[in-house]
């Protein structure tokens, strides 16, 4: 009895497969954990990008309908078990902690997101090393890519969605342009290949980098020092557009991939960071515009209310704000598609 009571799926953990994705997950998600039949030989750790004020409770309940996988969201000190799906929260990182048991934070926010992909990537192949499968489906932008490219390095598999079968495709192209990914394949074709995948040997295990685990350890907050962050690169000069504070240029993704830390955890790609950035500027332009009409207003009253060149100084100033002002109105109704490609999210 003692025996039975265990189950398959309570055997030993050996891999995990983590899933990363953003804009058209869900229906990829659903899609792909579709393929998978009850038993199911491994953990599966998911981070979908959403926003702070939902729950994401479709996709789990999507997911427990299907009926082969217990879902849930991730809690901290769970253990992790097999056909076993653990969603990140709203608003929180999901990782796996050193003892490979889930680890939930509200920790700093990494590529504009949290949930973000990279912490849960980092964290299992810190943890995992050979023996994880990272997959990146669609979404937009680049969050994932430095993760997969973690994953790479420490001896596991990337999976990466075709982008050609991606609703929308940046994600996966990026990863692409970052790292020979093991497989590029459309969604349909990752069920089979995760069985194949889950039946290998893992091989020998490699060294985790210490920069790797020094950025794990950031997320996890147990280190978020300026000494770590300067192990990691140079200080640049550009400021973190989540708390205000120096950013160091992070050098040890081994290619092409730009990355910015500050010392408080919040981490950028170099699109993330000029997303944040044309953010700013927009906020910064439409704020200046409200304040130049007021200021044309108020000198248009005073004009009004006075006579001699009291009144003509008033009016001057007055023209020359309106100036200012359809020079700022030009700009941010301009039909610029750099910008729209910067801030698209």
């Amino acid at each position: 009895m003692q025996k039975s009571a265990k189950g398959t799926n309570q055997q030993k953990v050996d891999k995990v497969i983590v899933i990363g994705t953003s804009a058209g997950g869900l229906n990829a998600i659903i899609k792909l954990i579709g393929q998978l039949k009850k038993g199911f030989q491994a953990p599966i750790l998911i981070v979908q990008h959403m926003s702070a004020d939902t729950t994401g409770n479709i996709l789990l309940n999507a997911l427990n309908e299907q009926g082969n996988f217990i879902c849930k969201h991730a809690t901290t000190g769970a253990k992790l078990i097999n056909g076993h799906i653990y969603l990140a929260p709203s608003d929180h990182h999901l990782m796996i902690d050193k003892d490979k048991k889930i680890l939930v934070t509200k920790g700093a926010q990494e590529n504009k997101s949290r949930p973000a992909i990279d912490p849960l990537f980092r964290s299992a192949a810190v943890t995992f090393a050979n023996r994880i499968i990272g997959i990146t489906l669609t979404g937009y932008l680049d969050d994932g890519t430095s993760g997969m490219i973690a994953i790479k390095r420490c001896g596991g598999t990337c999976v990466v969605q075709d982008p050609n079968d991606a609703e929308y495709p940046d994600m996966p192209k990026n990863v692409l342009n970052q790292i020979k990914a093991d497989y590029c394949l459309p969604i349909a074709e990752m069920g089979p290949l995760l069985y194949k995948l889950l039946s290998e040997p893992s091989g020998n295990k490699k060294p985790i980098p210490k920069d790797i685990i020094t950025e794990y350890k950031i997320a996890t907050r147990v280190l978020s020092d300026l000494p770590a962050v300067n192990s990691l690169g140079d200080q640049v000069p550009f400021n973190c557009p989540g708390c205000g504070g120096v950013l160091w240029k992070v050098d040890k993704d081994k290619g092409s991939l730009l990355r910015y830390r500050c010392h408080t955890g919040h981490a950028y790609t170099s699109k993330s960071l000029l997303t944040e950035q044309t953010k700013k500027i927009e906020e910064t332009m439409w704020t200046a515009l409200r304040m130049f009409e007021e200021r044309k207003n108020l000198l248009t009253t005073m004009a009004k209310s006075q006579t001699g060149a009291a009144a003509k100084s008033a009016m001057e100033r007055a023209v020359l704000s309106q100036i200012h002002i359809d020079r700022i109105r030009a700009i941010l109704l301009s039909d610029d598609k750099d910008a729209a490609n910067d801030i698209a999210s």
